[in-house]
C-alpha cells in the first residue's frame, strides 16, 4: 500500500467499530466463517480440535478477524490466528475487541504485504484476506505474497470490490480528486458532504441504492469516495486474478447468485445459460443481476479444486446456518417454495420433492446415511432426492456439511 492508504487508515480506521459492542454481539459473515470455510475449503472434512494456522491479512478493525478467532477457539485445539495490518490505529481497535473476549489464539504483526515472508511467515491453512488487494498498486504481487505462504491443503477466503454494483463510485472519486487535491482529510470529508448534497439527479452514483457507506459516517464516507487506491473486478477479472497466482474458485458466495438460472424464467434463455461453462454462468450471472458491489470467494491451488468442495456422503453430518429445520420443513409444505432476499435481490425457488420431510431431520447431529435410514430409504434413493435440496440449500449460503 501507498503512505497515503496508510495514513487515511490511521486517521479513519476502517469499519469504525466500539470494542464494547463486543459485549453484545459478534459480527459474522463471509468468508471465514467456520462451517462455511470447511465446506468450501476442506470438503466439510477438517477437525478444527486440531492445531490450525490462519491469517487474516489486513485486518482492519478486525471484524473477520474476531468471528474466526472466536469459533476457533470455541473448538478446541491448539490455534493461531495471526493479525497483519499497516495501520496501528486498526490494530488498537482490533486488539481491543479481541480482549474484551477473552481471546487468547490471535498474534497481532504490524506491517505491510510485501514483508509478510519476513514478519509473519507460513505456512497456514487458511488465508482471509478481505477488502485488501483491490487498494494494492499491484494486487497480483499481493496475491502472489499470500499464495507463497499457503499450506498446500490450505485455501484463501477473499474479497473485492464488484465493478456492476459500484456504479457511480469511480467517477465520483474522479471528481473528489478534482475538488480536493491535497487537502486534510478532515477537510476532504466536509467537501465530499457538501458535494453528495447537490450531486445531480441524473448522477449515477445518487442513484445507485447498493452502496451505502458513505451515510456510515466519517470513516466509511472516505473509504469509499476518497480513497487513493481503489478498484473494481467482474467475475472473469477476479477469475484471471486468481488464475495468474494458480488458484481456482471453489465457491462464489452466495452461490445462487453466480447461478443464471436464478434470475432467468424463460426456459429457452435458460437452457442457453444452462449450456455454459461454470465462469461464464457466474459471469453472466453477474450481468444480469447488477447488484453485487462486492465479490466474495473461496480458492485454493488448482491441483486441489476438484476435491475442496463438500460433496453428500454417508458419514457427513448437513448443518443449517441460522434457519430452524422445522421452520425450513413447514415452510417447505405449507408453501412449496422458499423466497430469500440477499441485499436488494430476492429469489424464490420451488421445493424439492420431499424436501419438507427431509429438512425437518436435519438437526446438525445426524449423519446423511442416518437421515436416510430414518427416512425407509437406501442410499442411491436418497442422494437422488436430496441432491436437489442441497442445491438449493447450499446456493442461499444455508447448509454446510461437516465431519459428526
Amino acid at each position: 500500500m501507498t503512505g497515503s492508504v496508510k495514513d487515511q487508515y490511521e486517521a479513519y480506521p476502517y469499519p469504525a467499530r466500539d470494542p464494547e459492542d463486543e459485549r453484545r454481539r459478534l459480527i459474522t459473515g463471509s468468508p471465514s466463517f467456520l462451517p462455511e470455510l470447511n465446506h468450501y475449503v476442506f470438503a466439510g472434512r477438517r477437525d478444527f480440535r486440531q492445531p490450525f494456522r490462519a491469517l487474516v491479512a489486513g485486518g482492519g478493525t478486525g471484524d473477520g478477524l474476531i468471528h474466526l478467532a472466536q469459533y476457533l477457539q470455541a473448538s478446541g485445539g491448539g490455534h493461531e490466528v495471526v493479525y497483519l495490518d499497516l495501520s496501528t490505529a486498526s490494530r488498537a481497535v482490533a486488539e481491543a475487541r479481541a480482549k474484551v473476549r477473552g481471546l487468547t489464539n490471535i498474534r497481532f504483526v504490524t506491517g505491510s504485504l510485501d514483508d509478510l515472508a519476513t514478519l509473519a511467515p507460513g505456512p497456514y491453512d487458511y488465508i482471509d484476506c478481505c477488502g485488501v488487494l483491490h487498494h494494492l498498486p499491484d494486487p497480483a504481487a499481493g496475491l502472489a505474497a499470500l499464495t507463497a505462504q499457503l499450506a498446500e491443503t490450505g485455501g484463501l477466503g477473499l474479497m473485492v470490490y464488484g465493478a456492476y454494483g459500484r456504479g457511480g463510485v469511480y467517477p465520483l472519486q474522479a471528481a473528489l480528486r478534482q475538488l480536493t487535491g491535497d487537502d486534510a482529510p478532515a477537510e476532504k470529508i466536509t467537501l465530499a458532504r457538501k458535494l453528495l448534497a447537490e450531486l445531480p439527479d441524473g448522477n449515477e452514483f445518487r442513484r445507485n441504492p447498493f452502496v451505502g457507506d458513505h451515510t456510515t459516517g466519517d470513516a466509511g464516507l472516505y473509504d469509499l469516495l476518497l480513497h487513493a487506491q481503489d478498484r473494481a473486478y467482474t467475475v472473469p477479472d477476479l477469475a484471471a486474478l486468481l488464475a495468474g497466482a494458480g488458484l481456482a474458485v471453489t465457491a462464489w458466495i452466495e452461490p445462487c447468485r453466480y447461478d443464471p438460472l436464478s434470475y432467468l424464467k424463460d426456459e429457452s434463455l435458460r437452457v442457453r445459460a444452462a449450456a455454459l461453462p461454470p465462469l461464464d454462468q457466474a459471469a453472466l450471472a453477474e450481468r444480469l443481476s447488477g447488484a453485487m458491489k462486492t465479490h466474495v470467494v473461496y480458492a485454493v491451488p488448482v491441483s486441489r479444486a476438484a476435491e475442496a468442495v463438500a460433496q453428500p456422503a454417508r458419514d457427513l453430518v448437513p448443518w443449517l446456518n441460522g434457519v430452524p429445520a422445522k421452520a425450513l420443513s413447514e415452510t417447505f409444505a405449507k408453501r412449496g417454495e422458499l423466497a430469500i432476499s440477499f441485499h436488494t435481490e430476492r429469489f424464490v425457488f420451488p421445493a424439492p420433492p420431499r424436501a419438507a420431510g427431509i429438512a425437518a431431520l436435519i438437526d446438525g447431529r445426524r449423519t446423511l446415511a442416518e437421515i436416510a435410514t430414518a427416512l425407509s430409504l437406501d442410499w442411491n434413493e436418497f442422494v437422488g432426492l436430496y441432491a436437489p435440496l442441497h442445491h438449493l440449500l447450499t446456493g442461499i449460503n444455508k447448509l454446510y456439511l461437516r465431519l459428526p
